[in-house]
């Protein structure tokens, strides 16, 4: 077999020649294709001996691995041989090193892409030429620098710093769009970079912004919850600051009102049938919550924050597919067993957090306890435990309750003692 011969480094090893995967084969020596990605890393860097030996053989105390590395090299150059004699050119003795020589018919695509990258990383204009550069980088960059084996020491860094260019890029990319007011273009970018790095924060809010200026407002809101049980799913918590804060441009985006009150009632007012505790994201209960704070001192009114956890009683972590099931299922109980004044959000992956107005801690204790005995009718059988937490919203509604709690109580026992 003999022709052109392609490695591909970026989203995982793989090796063709003339087109036709032959990954089996190089993959017959699992360390002489580790020496083959390592020298190919190395950019023609002559590399000792010594470093090659504690590189392959870190964890492996050989006897003579000098020797042991002669006897790997000649394989390799015997399983290259195979699919192309240039191929086997590549790797290059010297005295004392060994390193990666490029041959004509061998090429490497992360090459490629570091070449298009540096080019790209201060580019200014948005040509025919510099497009086609752009969409040539982003084909290049299928993934980590060799996925899969990515967590080995001499990978690890590489791989980051690559990635690291490959956002950069994108990043100037977008950028230049934004200036052309292309946004089906960056939606477009912001997706394939998506499918690269899920959690960008960046990429997000630009397809958001994009898909809210061509007046798809539907899909932004879409995008806005796939990024939040995404967060919730992998990581536990809430997604960053600036997607939480975009959700609020999202809803109002499009809204167009005459100025008269009746137009902004119909526009303000919720559609259907109205019923049981109203669910929100957690940017819009964070501007309730601060709107109740400034109403608590000038109303007399009090209020209570509570929240609710699911846990496993053995301690182990939820599975994402029974997590996502229960937690549904303890905000079905909520919405239906809380009043119409009650506010619901998801706090983390587990956890959802309540606003309960119009309540002292005796009576929210009891709304709390009723919604634990619902929550258990539901999962009767189950392993699940519901466990909760509630408290003022400040210091000095708890002060407050404390005290007419012992007044209550001294009034009590003054009462008792008359008797």
């Amino acid at each position: 077999m003999s022709g052109q011969v392609r490695i591909t480094m970026l989203g995982g090893f793989h090796v063709t020649c003339d087109g036709n995967n032959v990954d089996q084969i190089v993959g017959k020596s699992r360390k002489g294709m580790a020496l083959l990605q390592y020298l190919v890393l190395q950019h023609g860097e002559s590399v000792p001996v010594y470093r090659l030996i504690e590189t392959m053989w870190a964890d492996d105390a050989s006897v003579n691995p000098k020797s042991a590395l002669k006897t790997l090299v000649s394989r390799l150059r015997v399983i290259l041989s195979s699919i192309s004699p240039e191929f086997s050119r590549c790797i290059g003795t010297e005295r004392g090193c060994y390193r990666w020589r490029p041959q004509p018919n061998v090429t490497v695509d992360m090459y490629e892409f570091e070449a298009v990258a540096e080019k790209l990383k201060n580019c200014h204009t948005l040509d025919e030429e510099t497009e086609k550069d752009f969409q040539q980088m982003m084909r290049l960059y299928g993934g980590n620098l060799l996925h899969g084996n990515d967590q080995e020491e001499w990978i690890m860094g590489r791989s980051v710093a690559l990635h690291d260019d490959y956002l950069q890029v994108v990043y100037n990319y977008l950028n230049l769009l934004k200036e052309k007011e292309d946004y089906e273009e960056i939606i477009s970018v912001c997706r394939a970079a998506l499918d690269v790095d899920a959690f960008d924060e960046q990429l997000h809010l630009q397809l958001m912004n994009a898909l809210v200026k061509t007046c798809r407002n539907n899909e932004a809101l879409m995008q806005y919850k796939h990024v939040t049980n995404l967060h919730f799913r992998y990581l536990g918590v809430q997604p960053p600051e600036g997607i939480q804060e975009f959700y609020k441009q999202i809803i109002q985006a499009g809204k167009t009102l005459d100025m008269n009150i009746d137009a902004i009632r119909d526009e303000l007012q919720e559609y259907g049938e109205v019923s049981g505790a109203f669910v929100c994201e957690y940017a819009v209960f964070k501007e309730i919550y601060n709107l109740q704070m400034r109403n608590l001192e000038r109303l007399g009114s009090s209020m209570f924050i509570a929240l609710v956890m699911v846990s496993n009683m053995d301690t182990k972590p939820l599975s994402p597919i029974k997590q996502n099931d229960v937690m549904q299922g303890l905000l079905d109980v909520m919405r239906h067993n809380l009043r119409k004044g009650d506010t619901i959000t998801r706090f983390s992956a587990t956890q959802y957090a309540l606003l309960l107005p119009m309540v002292n801690y005796e009576s929210g204790k009891i709304v709390m306890e009723r919604l634990k005995r619902q929550f258990y009718q539901q999962y009767p059988n189950s392993n699940y435990m519901l466990s909760y937490r509630i408290g003022p919203l400040s210091s000095k509604t708890y002060q407050g309750e404390e005290h007419r709690g012992t007044v209550e109580k001294r009034k009590r026992k003054q009462k008792e003692s008359k008797e």
